[in-house]
């Protein structure tokens, strides 16, 4: 199989059911912001070195590749089975938070993204997936429902956001407070 199809070079792409859509499509569009959080989620993976969270984090991965999928699947009878997000996946994300969260002072502002790289790739990771998560919910009210899709990409920006404060903390690197001008 070739990576080149040239079935592209007109501006089209393919959904799961072959039926040829822009580029631009907002399915498109979905999933290809999903596939740059797998690629930052990626990047965040290669530089933790906590066994737990790494483990976690390819899981994550696993279930990234599952909800492009699903925003790339226009058909209900595919040829193939679909894989699934279940609640079951949104808990163990809040499920790792919480654990997280265990270990951590209490949020009393907000905070500025930085003070170590693996730390900014946990803010990067987090903004990408706010992004997809409105344009899952995009999909969801304009093409099909796919809410476990949104209930998991909201969930797992929480869980970037937590595990930049957990590693802040590991690394003994100060938090950075927003303290805004007045």
């Amino acid at each position: 199989m070739k990576v080149y199809t040239k079935t592209g070079d007109n501006g089209t792409t393919s959904l799961i059911s072959g039926k040829r859509v822009p580029k631009y499509h907002t399915r498109i569009e979905a999933y290809g912001s999903v596939d740059e959080l797998m690629a930052f989620n990626g990047l965040l993976y290669d530089h933790v070195t906590d066994t737990r969270i790494k483990a976690f984090l390819l899981e994550v991965q696993d279930r990234l590749m599952t909800a492009a999928t699903l925003l790339a699947a226009d058909c209900i009878d595919c040829d193939f089975k679909l894989p699934f997000i279940t609640e079951n996946d949104v808990f163990a994300i809040e499920k790792e938070i919480d654990q997280m969260e265990l270990d951590l002072p209490s949020l009393t502002h907000f905070l500025l993204p930085g003070g170590h790289p693996t730390i900014s790739y946990c803010h990067v990771a987090r903004t990408i997936c706010r992004r997809c998560e409105r344009l899952a919910l995009k999909v969801h009210h304009e093409e099909a429902p796919c809410e476990l899709v949104v209930k998991y990409l909201n969930r797992l920006s929480d869980y970037y956001f937590v595990l930049s404060r957990k590693l802040t903390k590991d690394l003994k690197i100060d938090e950075i407070p927003w303290k805004p001008r007045s």
